[in-house]
């Protein structure tokens, strides 16, 4: 992996984005409208058997921001749901019980494992629920979500002490096994352009059922609904269940995903 802006990757601090990347975010409504533009070649992405889905959106998000993606899924047959938790104040120790009882409840009611789509910190917790209740999760997709690395390389991190009233350095050991491979497949989603948080903190490591797909030029705030990211989200969820296989990065987005060689690890 070449060195980039925050150094070497033995580097053991990252910084976060910079002021330029932040302010870039505003671009995120493009991407939302470039969706709804492309909503047509978006139903063109595979369908699965429609299984269950929980979408678990960002810090300072609610429902409302996830409504986007639920929908879009709800419209290729899966039965996607929302949190329904309010508005995402942060916490992994206070939100660990919670998060775990509507897993539950979703997966007593349909019978079936259920797929966890989380969007930045709403990553952070799938991956935790993953390794929590791996018997009730199917696959898990993240979105700009800083899981792995110097997690304290975001904007957003003294924000989220505050109002969380946890430190990001809490829960070392469930954090490290956060970073750490997971019992099930997995897929990151993330940008270089990220303007939130450092993109390197988004890396799993890649083996036979995990891989890292980079979408150019997305924003943080509009990963959730950049056009590729959904084409990359819909795909990964319409693999039979138990099995995995290499995102084909062909296909009507395909200038939009970096190379899979470039999608490095952690």
């Amino acid at each position: 992996m070449s060195p980039g802006p925050d150094g070497p990757k033995a580097s053991s601090r990252l910084r976060p984005p910079s002021l330029g990347l932040l302010l870039a975010e505003a671009r995120g409504l493009f991407e939302f409208n470039a969706s709804v533009m492309l909503s047509p070649l978006l139903m063109r992405a595979p369908r699965g058997d429609g299984h269950p889905v929980l979408a678990l959106p960002g810090f300072l998000a609610s429902d409302l921001s996830m409504m986007p993606m639920r929908r879009y899924l709800s419209e290729l047959g899966y039965e996607a749901h929302a949190w329904r938790m309010g508005r995402n104040l942060g916490g992994l120790g206070r939100m660990r019980e919670a998060l775990r009882a509507r897993l539950a409840e979703i997966h007593a009611t349909s019978g079936r494992k259920v797929s966890l789509v989380g969007w930045s910190l709403g990553g952070v917790y799938a991956r935790d629920l993953a390794l929590q209740a791996p018997e009730m999760v199917r696959y898990v997709v993240t979105l700009g979500s800083p899981f792995a690395n110097d997690v304290r390389a975001t904007n957003a991190t003294r924000l989220y002490e505050a109002l969380s009233g946890e430190r990001v350095e809490d829960f070392a050991e469930a954090r490290e096994a956060i970073a750490g491979d997971l019992p099930v497949p997995a897929t990151s989603i993330y940008s270089r352009a990220d303007g939130v948080v450092n993109w390197r903190t988004c890396l799993l490591r890649p083996s036979d059922r995990s891989e890292n797909i980079e979408v150019h030029l997305a924003s943080h705030i509009g990963l959730g609904v950049n056009p590729a990211a959904l084409w990359a989200v819909a795909d990964r969820l319409a693999q039979p269940e138990g099995e995995f296989w290499p995102f084909d990065r062909t296909g009507p987005f395909a200038i939009a995903y970096a190379p899979p060689e470039q999608a490095v690890s952690a």
